[in-house]
């Protein structure tokens, strides 16, 4: 049996992280008896932390909202991984942060020990964070989403598609993806019974959610990255192309930013279908590929190919800028 103290941390981390328990189950997670579970959570009210109960065969318990933030605990590298975490957050995909990141993190910083402050300073001096020039998230949106996830919620929310069009979207929000660029959200559609990606910097909300659900099981075996990898390039973007690539699937795969389905057709050959939400921007990423290619089935892609290929070859001097004869 864990020790009093020890036993409350892992009390409170089990609270945090599911919204309902009873008593049977925390008693059983911590193998005490529920009178010590009932016992326990007396000492975490009168630590401030907002602890509610409801009674009868069908009761639990549930960590509130309270007034103010309980003390916290973290060990070093958990100290060390939020502030890092704090220091990128104005540079990254989440919009309207950057503020109370900068707060949150100089409150941080006061309370570090100086061997651990040398640490996280050190990665600020010599780290350059590119600009993010892409559609970002507003927090709000990213928690309103992933709280109907956790609790198994319909989610009613406004959706922009890639063509403009405004939809209302009635889901059972199940995960969030985040692919380094942008955020998805993998839910079941009610109205077209069927699974659906949707950007979430396109999603506006609608509250309160709405009753609860019982989780499906998820596609691809459970597999959702890769589900959402392939659904971003047929659900999100407004403009896609079949490639084939003449190199290795594996050296293909090693170069995108973010995953994809990609079928070898033999030892030096691969096709995949990626998307984005202009031409150009389809061309330039293919360009950073480093590799021949070939695209099929998508004529803006290629018109806007062959304005690239005309501009550089007037960069290199040819004023013409006519391609030769192929």
């Amino acid at each position: 049996m864990l020790e009093t103290s020890a036993r409350l941390l892992r009390l409170l981390s089990l609270l945090q992280a599911r919204r309902d328990w009873t008593g049977d189950e925390l008693a059983a997670r911590l193998e005490v008896t529920t009178r010590t579970i009932r016992n326990d959570m007396e000492r975490l009210r009168a630590l401030g932390y907002p602890v509610r109960a409801t009674p009868g065969a069908a009761g639990g318990y549930r960590l509130g909202v309270g007034a103010q933030l309980p003390p916290l605990l973290l060990d070093d590298e958990e100290a060390v991984a939020i502030a890092v975490s704090l220091r990128t957050a104005a540079g990254g995909t989440v919009a309207g942060i950057e503020e109370t990141a900068a707060r949150a993190l100089v409150k941080l910083l006061q309370v570090l020990p100086s061997r651990l402050r040398r640490r996280v300073d050190a990665l600020q001096a010599y780290t350059v964070p590119a600009p993010w020039s892409g559609p970002s998230v507003d927090g709000g949106v990213l928690t309103t989403i992933a709280t109907a996830c956790r609790d198994h919620e319909r989610l009613r929310f406004d959706y922009r598609d890639h063509d403009g069009g405004d939809s209302v979207r009635v889901t059972e929000p199940h995960r969030l993806v985040h692919t380094g660029r942008r955020w998805y959200l993998l839910a079941w559609d009610l109205d077209r019974g069927d699974w659906r990606t949707f950007r979430a910097d396109r999603i506006r909300p609608r509250t309160p959610a709405g009753p609860r659900f019982t989780p499906r099981p998820l596609p691809e075996g459970g597999d959702v990255a890769r589900h959402v990898s392939r659904g971003a390039g047929t659900a999100t973007w407004r403009y896609r192309a079949r490639v084939i690539v003449h190199a290795p699937a594996e050296r293909v795969a090693a170069k995108l930013p973010m995953p994809a389905e990609i079928r070898p057709l033999d030892d030096e050959r691969c096709v995949f279908e990626p998307g984005s939400d202009s031409p150009l921007m389809l061309a330039s990423y293919l360009a950073m590929l480093g590799e021949d290619f070939t695209v099929e089935d998508s004529p803006e892609l290629v018109t806007e190919l062959r304005a690239l290929a005309h501009r550089f070859l007037r960069a290199t001097g040819d004023p013409s800028g006519v391609l030769p004869e192929s």
